[in-house]
């Protein structure tokens, strides 16, 4: 009996000397996405997508932000986007301030823990905070010129599309050359009209933070029915792409679903 006692309690102990290890262990991607309608000239372009950093909370998390933010720096993609939860807690709000002053010129979203809006006990609505060079977009738009073109981001505050109310497509620019939505949550993309974007950033799942792998796949243990945990979708309201964020939480843990900083390469779909 004391054996299978040592055994599990063993188990159990190196279980969570992996996920506390795996939690800052960096995944650097790069994906090709292929959209419909790109023009010419932006074929190629370069888009670094990160994503919830969750700063002010004890995690390993933190080393993967800063690894990625050094990566994206030593990439020096065309556009640099951030879709939300940034902040878990208001102890968090000067590392986000440096890490922001950081990186390259960026536009961001908020997302739910950035106002205190989620079960996660430890959770608690952050302070503002100094953006710096980001440009952060709540229920707006801006558009940057890039390779002479006309590129347009529209950015969804976390509280209208947690109310259902969000309409991004109202303010997308039909003239600009290519139009990205960022939000916080994925499922926007299946309220959007067919075209109303080239592309969606999101995040929010994590990659399911816990999960049991198995020979097919994996079962993620949070939201484990979600259509769209991370990757690439294509959708009619555009292409999305799901990140698999940077920290963690209600737990400082990750199983199987590595902290990420993805770099999309456009192209044109045809």
């Amino acid at each position: 009996m004391k054996g299978v006692v040592a055994s599990v309690v063993g188990a159990a102990a190196a279980g969570l000397a992996w996920g506390h290890f795996e939690a800052g262990w960096l995944r650097t991607r790069l994906l090709r996405a292929p959209l419909s309608g790109l023009p010419a000239a932006l074929e190629g372009l370069r888009v670094a997508h990160l994503s919830d950093f969750h700063l002010g909370v004890p995690s390993r998390g933190l080393l993967a932000v800063d690894r990625a933010v050094e990566w994206v720096c030593a990439r020096r993609p065309d556009l640099v986007c951030i879709t939300g939860d940034l902040l878990s807690h208001p102890r968090g709000v000067a590392r986000l301030s440096r890490v922001l002053a950081a990186l390259p010129p960026s536009y961001s979203v908020l997302g739910n823990h950035d106002f205190g809006v989620a079960r996660d006990p430890f959770a608690r609505p952050a302070a503002s905070f100094d953006a710096g060079s980001t440009v952060l977009l709540s229920d707006a738009a801006a558009t940057v010129a890039l390779r002479g073109l006309r590129v347009q981001l529209v950015g969804v505050d976390p509280r209208t599309a947690l109310e259902l109310r969000a309409r991004p497509e109202e303010l997308a620019d039909p003239a600009a050359d290519l139009r990205i939505l960022l939000c916080h949550f994925p499922r926007i993309v299946d309220r959007l009209a067919p075209g109303a974007f080239h592309l969606v950033l999101a995040g929010h799942l994590h990659d399911g933070q816990l999960t049991v792998p198995y020979g097919l796949g994996k079962l993620r243990l949070a939201h484990p029915r979600y259509p769209y945990p991370c990757g690439l979708y294509r959708r009619p309201g555009g292409l999305l792409h799901v990140s698999p964020g940077l920290g963690t939480t209600f737990v400082p843990f990750r199983f199987g679903a590595r902290p990420e900083v993805t770099e999309l390469l456009l192209e044109s779909a045809a």
